[in-house]
């Protein structure tokens, strides 16, 4: 007999905060934003070794709608630190919860894994750990140290939590680590922020990404936004000035996809010239890099945009 899963109460496992909430409409995707499932030699090969490192991948825990086309060519950004986040935002599909101890064994299993998939550029991520003294910070430097002992060819991009309430020591311990990017995502405009990214304070983001710069001028550092959660154009142009201002090499755009009907909802599909004149502007304004469009995620095609960024500043210098 066939095994009857209760999607209901999966999600409110995942989600316990969420439970209360009402449920919004899901709006049908128009075409610009359907992909095919996954289901490739490549997808199954790097699916066997994150498994078999007992890893957790972003991709699988945000339900990231590029999975099938960067698993297919060995990428998978890993998210370390355990599967379970402190923080509740309304917008995230990684499961909510209290989390448990670190591993240690984790940032050598990590750079195994890297090495074993031959991997050019490896971008490394967590979950927000407000339960540790210092955020993780340590668990973040470990692992890019072992990356660079196993893989010392590959090149590091971190996607960190913004170290909310911890003390400075932490972050400079993993702007210390020399990744090569440091990526923290802003996700939304200030006026936001109560309601998408509760957990967070924007101006704290802006000042850690800043600080990256004051540290280490050489780490080139990026910055996500998700578009169709309600913010004006002007709102994202002031976001973009906000990340200049503070030294931000790259920017990603992309649209708000709704993980379930209890997560935040989506205001609007932007359209995929809106994307293009998004890129337009944020190029005006001197990002080295600008990555825009409806399926733009923080890692996707991480490696080649590293190589723009790369040859951007060569250009500029």
């Amino acid at each position: 007999m066939a095994t009857v899963i209760d999607r209901t109460a999966a999600r409110d496992a995942r989600h316990p905060e969420k439970r209360e909430r009402p449920e919004s409409p899901v709006l049908p995707k128009p075409p610009w934003l359907r992909v095919r499932a996954p289901g490739s030699p490549g997808w199954a090969a790097t699916r066997k070794i994150v498994k078999e490192h007992g890893l957790v991948t972003v991709c699988e825990e945000a339900a990231c709608p590029n999975i099938g086309e960067c698993w297919s060519v060995s990428h998978a950004t890993m998210m370390i630190m355990g599967e379970t986040c402190t923080r509740a935002c309304a917008f995230c599909n990684v499961a909510t919860g209290i989390p448990g101890a670190l591993d240690p064994t984790e940032p050598d299993r990590v750079a195994d894994a890297v090495a074993l998939m031959a991997l050019k550029h490896v971008v490394i991520t967590s979950v927000d750990r407000d339960d540790l003294d210092d955020g993780g910070a340590e668990h973040f430097a470990a692992t890019v140290r072992a990356i660079r002992a196993r893989a010392p060819a590959a090149t590091v991009e971190i996607l960190t939590p913004d170290f909310l309430r911890k003390p400075l020591s932490a972050v400079e311990q993993v702007i210390d680590s020399r990744p090569d990017v440091f990526n923290h995502n802003l996700e939304t405009t200030p006026r936001l922020y109560l309601t998408i990214r509760p957990g967070a304070r924007y101006y704290h983001s802006l000042r850690l990404l800043e600080r990256v710069k004051e540290r280490d001028p050489e780490i080139f550092t990026k910055s996500g936004l998700m578009v169709g959660l309600g913010e004006t154009k002007a709102e994202v142009m002031q976001v973009m000035d906000d990340m200049r201002s503070a030294g931000v090499d790259f920017i990603t755009i992309g649209q708000y996809l709704q993980p379930t009907r209890k997560h935040a909802p989506i205001d609007r599909f932007v359209p995929p010239e809106e994307f293009k004149t998004l890129e337009t502007i944020a190029r005006s304004k001197g990002f080295l890099v600008v990555s825009a469009s409806p399926l733009t995620r923080s890692s996707h095609h991480a490696g080649e945009d590293f190589e723009r960024l790369r040859a951007a500043r060569a250009a500029a210098a």
